[in-house]
């Protein structure tokens, strides 16, 4: 089953497709986090400024340095040591579409344990946009049955897997870190 959610789900997303997914927090919408194109769909999809940006899903910390400039060491600290899901806002984001990247150069980055991101993001061999399975400015659905059915209309796949679990998700804890290694937390 998780073999043949993966394979669907990568089929539409390197079609340029975007993708209604479980992840290791909340549901997300994804897609290519180099396709520029499917990236305004996500956008539109949701009704968000572009100003505000997404985040990328890896499925390792060991890819980190393919997309930002320069890794500080203490980074893989804050993984190895997250006790909740971590988003880290980095600077000198590269190799990703310029849609993902703030105006500062930055790119928030979290490493999903999620089995369905893991080997999807693996197979695609680039990373995973994700962003809350949302319109903008409206709550975050915690499970698949409080996602609105404009969203679930507007995506080109929907992955069977996680979508009876009740259990009560929260977004993930998100820190931005300077060059210089401070940091500060955006969302805790």
């Amino acid at each position: 089953m998780l073999k043949d959610e993966v394979s669907k789900a990568l089929k539409i997303v390197q079609e340029g497709g975007i993708i209604l997914y479980p992840t290791d927090t909340i549901w997300g919408i994804g897609c290519d986090a180099t396709n520029t194109e499917a990236i305004n769909k996500i956008y539109k999809l949701k009704q968000r400024d572009e100003a505000k940006s997404m985040i990328i899903l890896l499925d390792t910390e060991n890819k980190l340095e393919s997309y930002i400039s320069e890794v500080n060491p203490l980074v893989y600290d804050l993984i190895e040591y997250a006790e909740n899901p971590l988003t880290l806002v980095m600077p000198g984001a590269k190799n990703i579409s310029p849609a993902l990247i703030s105006g500062d150069g930055s790119i928030g980055i979290r490493i999903s344990k999620h089995p369905f991101c893991q080997q999807l993001i693996q197979r695609l061999r680039k990373p995973l946009v994700s962003t809350s399975a949302n319109i903008s400015g409206k709550p975050s659905p915690q499970y698949f049955l409080q996602i609105d059915a404009e969203i679930i209309n507007g995506v080109d796949y929907i992955v069977d897997i996680d979508q009876h679990d009740m259990e009560i998700k929260n977004p993930s804890t998100i820190m931005r870190l300077a060059p210089d290694g401070k940091f500060e937390f955006i969302r805790k």
